[in-house]
């Protein structure tokens, strides 16, 4: 279960995902012209601050107002934890709204920042506990329920939500969070141990990863959390390394913490994405079920 390599070669290979998929540009055209469209048909409110901070921002697409409160979805996108925005995927919103949902998506800051403004993943990790602890505070004025929060995350943001589960919510900010903040979480081709990506060049010329943030911020080297449950699910057509990553929180968590562990066939890391948005996909009947519960 453990990595077999750090050879920094193979490592480079494993994680590359835009060079195992060539076409990765026309996933990201086509997301980026939905995404434009879904904001322009969907009910929602953009770029409310839940910091100080300039990436602090999340767009809210509320629920039926005709419902009693409604489960929240929150959207942690991908990108390596150096790339992506929220606007570009305000198309995954549409399906869930749709459905009768409530759909956050938040910004964090990109490693690695600005010269003298370093942002590193455990700064990363605290702005998305902060947009978290925000949407739990406000989400109700939106027509969603604060007691009925998943997170899903794609990539590095399937890291984010594994984490989320991990975080002691009493012990921040003003005192008034939950023991239970954050009520399940999928994570969508997931990094859950970082180990790897320190000896990944391209990656770690980027994150900046040391030992100490490796063991804070890996899941999968963290006890498993004991309220909330973890869904785990990775591409058939994604690296050795994605496919362990998944199968390695179900090993570290066990399957009380993570009931469901499953690669997808035919699939490869950005279809992940369009298989999520699809009704009908057994990843969107997952992530449907997990806001369920």
């Amino acid at each position: 279960m453990e990595t077999q390599s750090f050879d920094p070669a193979w490592l480079g290979r494993m994680y590359n995902h835009r060079a195992q998929v060539p076409e990765y540009r026309q996933y990201l055209q086509r997301w980026l012209a939905a995404s434009a469209l879904a904001r322009q048909a969907l009910p929602g409110v953009l770029d409310m601050a839940y910091g100080n901070q300039a990436s602090e921002r999340l767009d809210v697409f509320p629920g039926d107002q005709q419902q009693a409160e409604v489960p929240v979805l929150v959207f942690l996108h991908g990108g390596g934890w150096s790339g992506g925005d929220k606007s570009d995927y305000s198309f995954l919103a549409a399906p869930f709204v749709r459905a009768g949902f409530c759909v956050v998506l938040p910004n964090y800051g990109l490693c690695p920042g600005a010269a003298g403004h370093g942002i590193t993943i455990a700064q990363i990790a605290r702005q998305v506990e902060a947009a978290l602890a925000w949407v739990w505070r406000h989400i109700g004025a939106h027509g969603g329920d604060r007691a009925r929060i998943t997170a899903v995350g794609h990539g590095a943001g399937g890291h984010l939500a594994a984490l989320l589960l991990t975080s002691a919510w009493p012990l921040m900010g003003a005192g008034d969070l939950p023991e239970t903040l954050v009520r399940n979480a999928l994570s969508i081709s997931g990094l859950h141990d970082l180990t790897p990506l320190m000896h990944t060049p391209f990656l770690q010329a980027v994150l900046q990863l040391t030992d100490d943030q490796v063991e804070r911020f890996s899941p999968a080297l963290l006890s498993a959390p004991t309220e909330g449950i973890l869904h785990a699910v990775v591409g058939g057509e994604e690296s050795e390394e994605y496919q362990r990553q998944c199968r390695l929180i179900e090993a570290r968590w066990h399957s009380h913490a993570v009931p469901r562990c499953q690669v997808l066939p035919g699939l490869n890391h950005y279809a992940m994405l369009d298989a999520l948005a699809q009704p009908g996909h057994d990843l969107h009947h997952m992530a449907q079920n997990l806001l369920r519960l």
